[in-house]
């Protein structure tokens, strides 16, 4: 069983570069919702605090049972140093930053996200990238029928 909830906006407004899979430090709790698909991405982004990275903005809503904590909440990634020191000195160049790309649930059934260096795309990129998935999907349409 592999859910997997996109953030839909990052490819958009982004040029993701690399990417990294990271565990997430969740509760029991937040791992029923994600499995429920009760996960939002809007005004996310990833912070390295102390040579940690931390997901802000990323809404996981409550549970009906249990104790639930604050849906928005700072949630920790793990990562290893190397990958973090990497990623920090890609960050100190301009115009990058630290996206979240998706949740996933690897094969142990146990709780990922992909997180992806980005810059941030132009106007005139988001337009390029609305023709082209239109003239796709017209493309498509005519070969279905």
């Amino acid at each position: 069983m592999n859910n997997i909830l996109l953030n839909r906006k990052a490819h958009f407004n982004y040029l993701i570069g690399d990417i990294y899979s990271a565990g997430i430090v969740l509760n029991g709790n937040e791992v029923k919702s994600i499995r429920n698909g009760m996960l939002n991405f809007n005004d996310s982004y990833c912070l390295i605090i102390n040579n940690e990275i931390w997901v802000k903005g990323l809404y996981i809503s409550e549970n009906k049972f249990g104790i639930n904590q604050d849906p928005v909440r700072d949630r920790k990634l793990l990562l290893k140093k190397k990958e973090i020191t990497k990623i920090q000195s890609t960050l100190k160049e301009k115009g990058f930053t630290l996206v979240p790309i998706k949740v996933f649930f690897n094969d142990k059934n146990i709780v990922k996200i992909e997180i992806g260096i980005g810059k941030g795309k132009k106007e005139y990129d988001k337009r390029e990238t609305i023709k082209k998935r239109d003239s796709e999907r017209e493309v498509r349409k005519l070969v279905t029928t």
